[in-house]
């Protein structure tokens, strides 16, 4: 007979970008109609010719980096973090308030595994990212939406009337994914001050901080002297230098939760990439005028969204930022059906609102996710071609 598995596992739904990876099998693009691929949110080019060269030297002259490190991290990353994030936000960040872990997922994973176990609740704005959703449902940690509604903005009087005894944290994520949108100061200030008069944990995921249009600080959570009592900070290098295969992400918690990170990482990786560490802090060290055009362009694709998006009769732009593109679309079919037509109708692979929302939602049935940061304007407008023409 067969090994037993996790019922909370065989119940959680596949990773949605390899389900959509399997809807290109037996199918053939044109060489005048080449595949376009707004799937996933990932750099498909490698980091620039800078950074490979150091992570070659490193590679090649610094020894320890292929050795275990430090659970929580390189020191001079953890202290690089702490002083540029307190100078960006206006607050005081200790490196011994700063973790280290591979990638923003694992930072997520690991402050879940401190603060719920399954019978709790999380409470997620919908649409969600789904691998947030996911590690819940693998742990049997209940998932809470918290609609949005057509602005995608979550509404902090809303996430109050869910809150329930067993409620630990609330999540959310800026600039947002998938719905692309900025959440205002403003906004993060009342989930703030929820999350502390109620108790709970705020987990801010700014994964995309690099990307956002905004100019100065995003929010002024840290400048609360108390901000380790409610806030838990994370971050991601994956796109702002092209390390999505190196895993580096970061955390930012008071340092008695990260004593409890700590045993999550032992136990899971032992330690964070050295070599993707020590390219990570070479490139805050020396690519700040490099990241600054990268964010120049992803604002001119973004912008070329915003000025195509009325070409599509009957389609919604619901929201648009750093690498995301979030539609309502006009059909009747369900996007879960609509996107995989769209594949072999149109030559474009993206992924269903339904694979961000609650199974039955009706508004995620509406809704696509355009992932736009891989392609230019050319490909921008190839796309918007494509859907104009296409009928179910």
């Amino acid at each position: 007979m067969p090994l037993p598995l996790n019922p909370n596992m065989a119940a959680t739904f596949p990773p949605p970008v390899m389900e959509a990876r399997r809807w290109l099998d037996g199918i053939t693009f044109p060489a005048d109609r080449p595949l376009l691929n707004v799937s996933q949110a990932a750099p498909v080019d490698p980091p620039p010719r800078a950074l490979r060269e150091a992570i070659a030297d490193v590679a090649l002259n610094i020894p320890e980096a292929h050795l275990y490190g430090p659970v929580l991290g390189l020191p001079a990353l953890r202290e690089k973090i702490a002083a540029d994030w307190s100078g960006a936000y206006g607050g005081q960040i200790a490196p011994g308030q700063v973790a280290i872990t591979s990638g923003c997922n694992q930072a997520f994973c690991a402050a879940l595994a401190t603060l719920a176990a399954a019978g709790d609740e999380v409470i997620l704005p919908t649409p969600w990212y789904f691998n947030h959703e996911m590690w819940l449902d693998m742990n049997g940690i209940g998932v809470v939406p918290l609609a949005t509604g057509d602005g995608l903005l979550p509404d902090p009087q809303a996430a109050a009337a869910l809150i329930t005894p067993r409620t630990k944290a609330i999540v959310l994520v800026t600039p947002n994914n998938p719905g692309g949108v900025e959440y205002p100061a403003e906004t993060l200030a009342a989930f703030y001050e929820l999350a502390k008069t109620r108790g709970l944990a705020l987990i801010v995921d700014e994964t995309y901080r690099d990307f956002d249009s905004r100019s100065g600080a995003p929010h002024a959570l840290f400048t609360d002297p108390d901000w380790a009592d409610t806030l838990i900070h994370l971050y991601s290098f994956s796109k702002a230098y092209r390390l999505t295969g190196h895993r580096v992400g970061a955390m930012v918690a008071s340092d008695t939760r990260l004593a409890q990170v700590e045993k999550f990482i032992d136990t899971v990786t032992i330690c964070p990439n050295q070599i993707g560490q020590r390219a990570a802090l070479w490139g805050m060290e020396n690519l700040g005028q490099w990241l600054a055009g990268e964010r120049a362009e992803i604002l001119d694709r973004r912008a070329a969204i915003e000025a195509g998006a009325p070409r599509l009769a009957g389609w919604r732009l619901l929201g648009v930022g750093a690498y995301f593109a979030y539609f309502e679309h006009p059909f009747a079919l369900p996007s879960d059906q609509l996107a995989q037509r769209l594949v072999a109708g149109a030559g474009v692979l993206l992924l269903p609102g339904t694979m961000f929302t609650p199974a039955g939602d009706a508004a995620g049935a509406r809704q696509l996710r355009v992932a736009f940061a891989n392609i230019d304007r050319a490909g921008i407008a190839a796309l918007y071609d494509r859907l104009a023409a296409f009928t179910p």
